[in-house]
């Protein structure tokens, strides 16, 4: 199997997700909360001979390529079908708990090129966009069904597009002639509606609004905090949790997260007297976030705006620790 994806922040991850120390040079024990094609845990695998890992992914045809690829590893290669919050929520018993996690929230270059599910605006797709097709709505269920409020709030808040109003207005008058069926339609309604005004952007005009609909499809912002609540609290006391994200939205979400595991208290203001516990449950260990080389951009486009942020666990933490996301 020819590996379309390439890991990004590897060497990073390498270096801060080391099993060091014993027994985790001999025995440790990994999740890989996001598989994929098995990139990063291949090369964990590859480095610490002693080191075992669970991949867990909720997309099936993505899964099957990992384990081909990891075949090699036989038991030292562990697979879980399914979304990591569920993963975390109910963590199985038949697992030791983790010394080492890692969450790359990237979305794979094998959804884009060969899922065949819309993810690309480049390609002539059926407008799915669904990591696991059997469940949830569809994009183009959300395009042609949604009201035009509701399209124009989605995409300003997950794609951050200042044009959310506009694009959303040519969506509704479109579909009004007829459904919006594929990728390749979709960013052509876009692009007609606004491609005056990115002459001067790098990125394509439909850009911010393909990332909008798969993170509200996938509610992959609705999973993430407390799955990193439940991953935090599942890891072993010493162990080490890292975090690859690509979008501010993401990495804001992390960022306050591990912020609140590593202070005293967490009370709030108008508490005359600590209740929280009074120390941290985390040490951060990536003072500010990890990015990509100048190699690895020219190399591997994609890992622009990858930020690494690992924390290393002292004790469990309670719910007051999630913050505003709670």
């Amino acid at each position: 199997m020819t590996p379309v994806h390439t890991p990004v922040l590897l060497a990073e991850c390498l270096e801060e997700l080391s099993p060091v120390g014993e027994p985790y040079e001999k025995d440790a024990f990994m999740i890989d909360s996001t598989l994929g094609e098995g990139g990063h845990t291949e090369a964990f695998l590859q480095k610490y001979p002693g080191l075992k890992i669970c991949g867990v992914d909720a997309d099936q045809a993505i899964q099957a390529r990992a384990k081909e690829r990891l075949s090699a590893f036989g038991g030292r290669a562990l697979f879980y079908n399914g979304w990591f919050n569920d993963f975390y929520s109910d963590y199985p018993r038949d697992l030791p708990k983790p010394n080492l996690i890692l969450f790359d929230l990237g979305i794979s270059i094998f959804h884009y090129e060969l899922s065949g599910r819309g993810f690309s605006f480049r390609n002539d797709e059926p407008l799915d966009m669904r990591l696991d097709s059997s469940k949830g709505k569809s994009a183009a269920d959300i395009v042609n069904q949604a009201g035009e409020r509701e399209l124009a709030d989605l995409i300003y808040l997950y794609g951050e597009e200042k044009l959310s109003r506009r694009i959303a207005s040519a969506l509704v008058e479109a579909r009004a002639c007829g459904k919006i069926e594929s990728s390749a339609a979709l960013s052509g309604i876009i692009e007609k509606a606004v491609g005056g005004r990115y002459a001067r952007e790098k990125i394509h005009p439909a850009t911010r609004t393909f990332q909008a609909l798969r993170i509200a499809v996938n509610d992959e912002l609705g999973h993430l905090p407390r799955a990193l609540f439940d991953a935090f609290n599942v890891l072993e006391a010493g162990g080490k949790m890292g975090v690859i994200t690509f979008h501010s939205l993401e990495d804001r979400i992390v960022k306050n997260f591990f912020r609140n595991l590593a202070k005293e208290c967490v009370c709030p203001p108008n508490v005359p007297k600590c209740v929280c516990g009074g120390r941290p449950c985390a040490e951060i260990l990536t003072k500010k976030p990890l990015g990509p080389s100048d190699k690895e951009i020219k190399e591997n486009s994609p890992s622009r705006s990858a930020k690494l942020r690992v924390v290393r666990k002292i004790f469990d933490a309670d719910k007051s620790r999630m913050g505003e996301w709670k």
